[in-house]
C-alpha cells in the first residue's frame, strides 16, 4: 500500500514545510495564530478541572490581562489549564500571569487531550467562532465570562445561547439579556458575580501621583468594533477636538487613553489616533496610556470622558463624574440607566464647559453611585473574585452531578 507521505508531491510536501517554518518565524503577522503546537503536550490528559480557551491573538491580550487577579486565585483553589491557539500569545500569558498555558494546533489534538482528562469546566472570554471546537465536548459545562459588559449591542449578543451559563457583573445584564435576547432564559443561565476582571489591589490617591493643580481627564474611547451596528467609538466623528479643546483650555490635565484596536478596521480611526497621540504628546503635562494598567489610569484621573464601553461600568465604582459620548451611528442598545443618569456629549457639545458643570455640581454623584449594586454588584474588597471562585466550583459540583446521571443511563461523551 503507497504511504500517505509518498502519496504527498514534492511540491506540497515543500508547501507544508514553508508553512510550518513560516508559523514558526518572527514574520507572521500578529493576527494570525500560529498553531505552533506544544508538541510534548499533544495527547497527555491534563490533571485540571478547569479550562480557560483562548483562541484568538496577540491583539486580544486586552481581553484576557484584567482576568489575570482573578484566574491566580481560581486557579489556587482549583487548578485552571489555559488552551491557546498562538503560541506567541500562550508565552506573553504564561509569562505574566504564571498559569499553565498550552497551544494546540488543530481541533484533533484538543480532542486527544481531552478525551483523555476530566476537565469539569470550560472558561470563555469572548465569541471567537473558534470556540466552538470546545464547545462540541459534552463532558464539561461551558460558562461565558466575557472580557467587560456593557450597553453595546455586543452585551446582548444571541451567541451567548452557545454556553451553558454566563456570568455576568449584575442584574442590569440580567435586565438588558432579557429585553434583546429571544427565547434564552436569562434569570436561570445568567448568573451575577461582579467584577472580579477589575483590579482588586490597592491603588494610589488620584492626586498622589503626577498631582498638578488642574484637574485630570481621562479620554478612554473604545475602538470603531467590528461592524456598523455595534460602532461606538468617538475618535472619528470629534475626538481630535475633544482632546484639542480641553489641552488648548489650559484648565486640564488630559490623559488619552486609545483601545489596542483603534483603527484596525477604519483607518479614519487609526488616523484619529495618530492625531490625538501627537497632540497629546506635543503638550507638556499631558500624556498618553498605552502600557498602564487601566486601574492606574482611573487612580490618576479626576472625571472619565468614554464611549458606550465597559470602561465606563469599570469606573462607576470610584463615585467619580463621568461623561458618555454619544455613538455617531445608530449602534446605542436605547436608554440604559447609565445613560438617563450621566451627561452626555457629542460633536457639539462644549467639552470644556461641560466638564466644568460636572465639577460645579458634583457631577450628580448621589445619582451615579445608586447605579453601582444595578450595574456591577458587591464592591467590598475581593467580594466579586470570591464570589467568582464560589460559582466556578458550583458549576463544577452541578456538571458532576449531571455528568453521573448522563453516565449512568449509559451517555457517551467527546
Amino acid at each position: 500500500m503507497t504511504s500517505a507521505k509518498a502519496r504527498v508531491g514534492p511540491s506540497r510536501r515543500f508547501q507544508l514545510w514553508a508553512i510550518a517554518r513560516l508559523r514558526r518565524s518572527r514574520f507572521l503577522p500578529a493576527g494570525i495564530p500560529d498553531k505552533v503546537a506544544d508538541v510534548g503536550r499533544l495527547g497527555v490528559p491534563v490533571t485540571q478541572p478547569i479550562m480557560l480557551f483562548f483562541a484568538t491573538v496577540q491583539d486580544s491580550l486586552y481581553q484576557i490581562r484584567p482576568w489575570y487577579e482573578a484566574l491566580e486565585a481560581l486557579n489556587a483553589r482549583q487548578p485552571v489549564i489555559a488552551v491557546f491557539k498562538d503560541s506567541r500569545t500562550a508565552a506573553v500569558v504564561r509569562a505574566e500571569s504564571g498559569l499553565d498555558c498550552v497551544t494546540i494546533a488543530r481541533y484533533g489534538q484538543l480532542d486527544g487531550i481531552l478525551t483523555h482528562s476530566d476537565v469539569k469546566l470550560a472558561l470563555y472570554l469572548n465569541h471567537d467562532p473558534l470556540n466552538f471546537e470546545a464547545l462540541r465536548f459534552t463532558s464539561m459545562l461551558h460558562v461565558y465570562l466575557g472580557h467587560g459588559e456593557s450597553d453595546k449591542g455586543v452585551s446582548v449578543s444571541n451567541q451567548i445561547k452557545a454556553y451553558d451559563y454566563c456570568f455576568v457583573a449584575g442584574q442590569a445584564a440580567i435586565d438588558r439579556i432579557i429585553s434583546h435576547v429571544m427565547a434564552y432564559d436569562a434569570d436561570t443561565r445568567c448568573i451575577p458575580i461582579g467584577q472580579p476582571a477589575v483590579a482588586q489591589r490597592g491603588r494610589p490617591d488620584p492626586r498622589s501621583e503626577g498631582a498638578t493643580e488642574r484637574r485630570t481627564v481621562l479620554y478612554a474611547p473604545t475602538w470603531e468594533g467590528g461592524q456598523p451596528s455595534v460602532s461606538y467609538g468617538s475618535l472619528r466623528a470629534y475626538g481630535v477636538g475633544l482632546v484639542g479643546s480641553l489641552i488648548d483650555s489650559g484648565s486640564y490635565r488630559v490623559i488619552y487613553r486609545p483601545h489596542p484596536l483603534s483603527g484596525v478596521i477604519d483607518a479614519d480611526y487609526g488616523r484619529a489616533d495618530a492625531t490625538i497621540r501627537e497632540l497629546v504628546r506635543r503638550a507638556p503635562g499631558h500624556r498618553v496610556d498605552t502600557t498602564n494598567d487601566i486601574a492606574d489610569s482611573f487612580a490618576d484621573a479626576d472625571i472619565l470622558i468614554c464611549d458606550v464601553s465597559a470602561v465606563s461600568l469599570t469606573w462607576l465604582p470610584s463615585g467619580k463624574p463621568l461623561i458618555i459620548t454619544k455613538p455617531a451611528a445608530t449602534a446605542a442598545v436605547g436608554d440604559s440607566r447609565l445613560m438617563q443618569t450621566v451627561p452626555l456629549l457629542d460633536g457639539s457639545t462644549d467639552v470644556v464647559a461641560l466638564v466644568a458643570a460636572q465639577f460645579d455640581a458634583g457631577g450628580d454623584a448621589t445619582a451615579r453611585l445608586g447605579l453601582i449594586d444595578y450595574y456591577v454588584g458587591d464592591q467590598a474588597p475581593g467580594a466579586a473574585i470570591g464570589k467568582f471562585i464560589t460559582v466556578c466550583e458550583r458549576m463544577m459540583t452541578l456538571r458532576d452531578e449531571t455528568w453521573s446521571v448522563l453516565r449512568s443511563k449509559g451517555a457517551v461523551g467527546p
